[in-house]
């Protein structure tokens, strides 16, 4: 751009010297006789013209694909007639037989004026605006309304041929036709001016050729117009310049509609080409290049057999979804391109560095000597986090966990090896390690776990599901006060699937939300069944996932299932983990509009969460349940019987019922009881069973009640 900038002011320079020293020296000049030699010359520069102005319209007429350039398009066709009248021109002008019968020199004079005011008009009407593209369709249409209008102003000229020989004498003639040379120079810088003006949109470069094009045509004009007439010379001088504006336009039109817009397209190219096989924010190579070097890799280990191993490393920032929900997402864009960084720093010979997209990052290890030196530079990887990440809000402590696969051995193919190397990681998170390598079991572990999840998917809608019930007893006079809602699965070709085994399934796929409102359904209409037979009422607890709890229409779920049971809601107790309770504005808001309903809370598990003190005697709750690693190990461990303690105590303090889980021998209900627990459950009393054993067992009719 600056250097367009400088040429075109140096064209405007040498411009104006130009017509400078032709005016000091127009005396010497002045006496030049021989107008054969200057006529010659005339006719010389003068088809040079016509062959620059037949080029820019050759160039619009010929080079076109499917979109066209409106700018090129419509410069080619407005060239094509003045093209044609400065060849009219220059024949009539040199007096070449045969022509001046119809055109004489004065007349030429006239097609000269005529040419130039179309020029003017024409440039400054078509550069100033936004080019754009129209489609090929256009361009037919375009050159025939240009032949037309040609053919038109030809026949007008022929027509009036008489008439304008008969004003040519005129004295007022010469003066209109000075006026309009004049009034032609104005538009030819008023163009100028226009197309220069920066405005709101940015210029091209390419535009200040056709800047530098007005320039010489301004020129040209003032020779022209013959203000300091020093002879032929002037029309020489004024051809010249003519010729060097044609050639500027043609140049000009060229750059700024093919190409620029050929660069551009290479350019866009390129960076689509950039995009596929990298990732924007941290600008490393991408997933599918990866896929690319591993195809290579294993190519080249197939051809030359004493390569050395080649690792793979897939590695996962351990609790990066913590970083996004607590620090918002530019935190984390911002630390995946810090531990892109710190990575990359690290980068020897034969390593690479990819990112695979979200928290993953791929690390390929070629011509190592060894599968231990694969594994001893992962964990030099690892230990690149020792020290702190520093973001905006602080310094973080994060961890990386490694899945590592080695060729040969673990793969025999690009996505092969990628596919086990990812395996290894998300069985190193589920492992809590932090390196591992893949082994076949990983990858049947993850089958068997996909399989299970669709058979899980499936298992609602076939009726595989069913609840069990486990009493809770009230400690001080051992009655069944209450009852928790347990899920099973009798999978028809496993049998019976643990819940620890789906449970985490159920989360991770979301299928869990489905399940939860199935079993709040079938508990509180089981309730509500028994309560019609005719049994004392008790409180059902159902515990609620994670998902479940953070839905927004939660309560309003709830609220509507009660309503068309017609179960009371008191008799509804909702089971929640402390962790639930991590987002206090949230949690609070949600316990909040749960409580409205009439329901029971409690916290499930407690002790083995992070809940503050100072939001639980605040959080709308009926109760604790201390979980059962601590009750199960009470007359062993006397840490685990101050914690029961510490946490039966502070219940009674903050008025909350107490529930103590996992009871399974005489002990410890000994130990509850002195604590004064209020309510316990375990294998002590009853392991789950069904809702028939537990109807025929622990449930009494209102009428064996006492009054």
């Amino acid at each position: 751009m600056r250097q367009e900038e400088r040429k075109t002011i140096h064209a405007a320079i040498l411009g104006a010297v130009l017509f400078l020293l032709i005016q000091i020296f127009r005396t010497p000049l002045g006496r030049i006789e021989d107008k054969d030699l200057l006529i010659a010359f005339y006719l010389i520069l003068g088809c040079c013209t016509v062959a620059f102005g037949f080029a820019i319209f050759a160039q619009g007429w010929l080079l076109f694909a499917n979109s066209l350039s409106k700018a090129r398009l419509y410069t080619s066709a407005l060239f094509l007639g003045v093209s044609i009248f400065d060849f009219l021109h220059v024949l009539g002008f040199v007096g070449i037989p045969g022509i001046t019968s119809y055109i004489s020199p004065e007349q030429s004079l006239w097609l000269l004026t005529f040419s130039r005011l179309a020029s003017a008009l024409g440039i400054m009407l078509i550069f100033s605006r936004e080019d754009q593209l129209v489609g090929n369709g256009v361009k037919g249409k375009v050159f025939r309304n240009a032949f037309v209008v040609i053919l038109l102003a030809l026949a007008v000229f022929g027509l009036g041929n008489l008439i304008v020989s008969g004003l040519a004498d005129e004295p007022w003639a010469e003066t209109a036709r000075d006026l309009m040379n004049m009034a032609i120079l104005f538009v030819y810088l008023l163009g100028a001016a226009i197309i220069i003006y920066p405005g709101k949109s940015e210029k091209s470069a390419s535009l200040l050729i056709i800047i530098r094009s007005l320039v010489f045509f301004s020129l040209a004009q003032v020779f022209f117009m013959n203000l300091f007439s020093v002879g032929e010379l002037d029309y020489l001088f004024g051809m010249l310049s003519s010729a060097a504006a044609y050639y500027l336009l043609l140049t000009g039109v060229y750059r700024l509609t093919i190409e620029e817009p050929f660069q551009e397209n290479q350019q866009a190219e390129a960076r689509i080409n950039y995009l596929a096989y990298h990732d924007e924010l941290t600008g490393l190579p991408n997933r599918r290049r990866l896929m690319q070097r591993m195809e290579e890799v294993v190519l080249q280990s197939e051809q030359d057999k004493s390569r050395g191993f080649a690792g793979l490393v897939i590695m996962n920032i351990n609790h990066f979804k913590n970083i996004n929900d607590s620090l918002g997402h530019y935190a984390g864009d911002l630390l995946l391109q810090l531990v892109a960084r710190r990575i990359g720093d690290e980068v020897r010979v034969n390593e690479e560095l990819f990112s695979m997209g979200a928290d993953e990052f791929a690390f390929l290890m070629t011509e190592r000597t060894g599968l231990e030196n694969c594994l001893v530079r992962a964990g030099e990887l690892l230990r690149l986090f020792e020290t702190p990440v520093g973001l905006e809000s602080g310094e973080y402590h994060i961890s990386l966990s490694l899945g590592v696969s080695i060729y040969p051995g673990d793969g025999d193919t690009a996505e092969q090896l990628i596919q086990n190397a990812d395996t290894a990681v998300h069985n190193a998170k589920d492992q809590g390690v932090e390196i591992r390598r893949y082994i076949p079991a990983m990858q049947m572990k993850a089958k068997e776990r996909l399989k299970l999840e669709n058979d899980l998917r499936r298992a609602l809608e076939r009726g595989e599901f069913y609840l069990v019930y486990q009493p809770q007893v009230l400690l001080e006079t051992e009655e069944i006060v209450g009852m928790e809602a347990l899920l099973r699965w009798n999978h028809p070709k496993r049998g019976l699937v643990s819940p620890v085994d789906f449970i985490p399934i159920a989360e991770e796929s979301g299928l869990i939300v489905p399940i939860g409102e199935w079993v709040l359904k079938t508990a509180c209409m089981q309730n509500k069944m028994w309560q019609d037979a005719g049994y004392h009422p008790i409180c059902v607890s159902i515990n609620l996932s994670m998902r479940q709890f953070l839905q927004p229409n939660l309560a309003g779920k709830i609220d509507a299932i009660l309503k068309d049971i017609g179960l009371d809601p008191c008799y509804v107790d909702l089971e929640i983990t402390e962790s639930m309770t991590l987002d206090k504005e949230t949690a609070f808001d949600q316990l909040n509009r749960l409580k409205r309903l009439g329901v029971c809370i409690s916290i499930d598990d407690f002790g083995t969460g992070y809940s503050s003190l100072h939001y639980l005697k605040n959080m709308p709750i009926d109760r604790l349940k201390i979980d059962r690693s601590f009750v199960s190990d009470v007359m062993e461990d006397s840490n685990n019987a101050a914690i029961v303690s510490t946490i039966t105590s502070m219940a009674h303090h903050l008025k909350l019922k107490v529930t103590a889980e996992g009871v399974e021998n005489k002990e410890q209900l000994h130990f509850l009881r002195q604590q004064h627990c209020h309510e316990a459950q375990g294998y002590l009393f009853s392991k789950p069973v069904k809702a028939a054993e537990f109807e025929q067992s622990f449930l009494r009719p209102l009428l064996e009640m006492p009054s």
